[in-house]
């Protein structure tokens, strides 16, 4: 009975675009669609239905984990229509799950709509791109269509090590391997490690986690690989000041030094749903490590980065706020919206109250010019 109902809710989930399954005791499921939670019209979930619900899906050695620690992550395919992710936890006594839909298409750059250049990017020999953003805003969707356009325009080894494996990529003109956190390798660290050995010349490092992890990343970007990860900062700035904030003080210059050489761009990305109410989009803040951002790292000057970012505009750089209000401008997103997701909000709010008190000037115009030419022809 439990597979039938799990079965239901994966085609529910699926079929109505939502991009998670809440399952938790209490409430009926619980979809999110649009980045809005909408629950479905089902009976309200037991302790002993989200039991039955968990072992439905979920592999023997991930329940002795969850048994031993509390908690287990790991992801499955739903046949051939799409893969989960899955984090399933402990909470006041009770068995809770929560499934994230990977769909099995890798969209294209510009169906994502990146910048142009991160084409070119994508052929360097070697280097260090992150992509970064709060959790759910599409990083692991952006970094899998980088992997898939040089999967099938260069000859490169791909290795991915991934905690779980999320889109499963095929060999295409690259040879691409794929090393799942827990089944294949014990962590990422160790992972990295080893991945030297391997011949690779593209290494996906799925998060920089802890400091030997960034670390090896680095060393892996400095002996001539091109290497792709994530964080969960919200500015190209911020991330290199996390990056090195995370070394003891005795190592900050040298990391500033191997970062302000290897590090090629950071791409920072927030999802805004669309002010039609169906569907979402990314907004970028995108960076591209130039010889002059390059000497502000090795200086110790990441509070002018914005300012080249902003200088930066024919190599597609720009800061997220200037996405967000030209978005804003287009009509693709919401006042609101623009404003939840700003990293300067109240820059933003005045510059759209401006707008908003401009446009009324000008119809006031109008109509008071419409008024004086229709004047004669009511007086006669």
């Amino acid at each position: 009975m439990a597979t039938v109902n799990m079965d239901r809710l994966l085609q529910a989930c699926v079929s109505q675009g939502a991009s998670d399954i809440h399952l938790v005791v209490g409430r009926s499921p619980v979809l999110r669609i649009d980045g809005h939670l909408r629950s479905l019209e089902t009976k309200v979930l037991e302790s002993d239905d989200t039991v039955a619900l968990m072992k439905s899906i979920t592999p023997e050695r991930n329940q002795q984990e969850l048994q031993e620690e509390g908690g287990t992550d790991y992801g499955f395919a739903y046949g051939d229509e799409a893969r989960f992710r899955v984090a399933v936890f402990r909470q006041k006594g009770n068995i809770t799950l929560c499934l994230r839909l990977i769909p099995t298409n890798i969209m294209t750059f510009e169906e994502i709509g990146l910048p142009k250049i991160c084409a070119a990017l994508c052929r360097r020999p070697r280097g260090m791109f992150l992509v970064t953003g709060p959790t759910g805003c599409g990083k692991t969707t952006t970094l899998a269509s980088m992997i898939n356009y040089i999967n099938e325009n260069f000859d490169r080894h791909i290795i991915t090590v991934e905690e779980p494996i999320e889109y499963y990529h095929t060999h295409k003109k690259s040879i691409i391997n794929q090393r799942e956190v827990g089944v294949d390798v014990p962590s990422f660290s160790e992972a990295l490690r080893r991945v030297l050995r391997m011949d690779p010349d593209v290494i996906l490092v799925g998060e920089l986690r802890d400091l030997e992890t960034i670390e090896s990343a680095i060393r892996a970007a400095e002996t001539g690989h091109l290497v792709f990860s994530t964080l969960h900062t919200t500015s190209a700035a911020g991330t290199i000041t996390r990056i090195i904030d995370v070394f003891p003080v005795g190592q900050q210059e040298q990391i500033r030094i191997q970062l302000s050489t290897n590090l090629i761009a950071v791409l920072s990305q927030a999802l805004c749903p669309l002010a039609t109410g169906s569907g979402r989009m990314a907004a970028y803040e995108f960076m591209v490590v130039t010889p002059a951002i390059s000497n502000l790292i090795r200086e110790n000057k990441t509070y002018r980065i914005d300012s080249s970012i902003q200088t930066g505009r024919k190599l597609g750089m720009q800061l997220l706020d200037e996405h967000l209000w030209r978005l804003y401008e287009a009509g693709k997103i919401t006042l609101e919206e623009m404003i939840d997701k700003a990293r300067q909000p109240g820059d933003l709010q005045d510059k759209a109250t401006a707008k908003l008190k401009a446009a009324a000037r000008v119809k006031r115009v109008a109509v008071k010019k419409e008024m004086e030419d229709i004047g004669p022809i009511l007086r006669t």
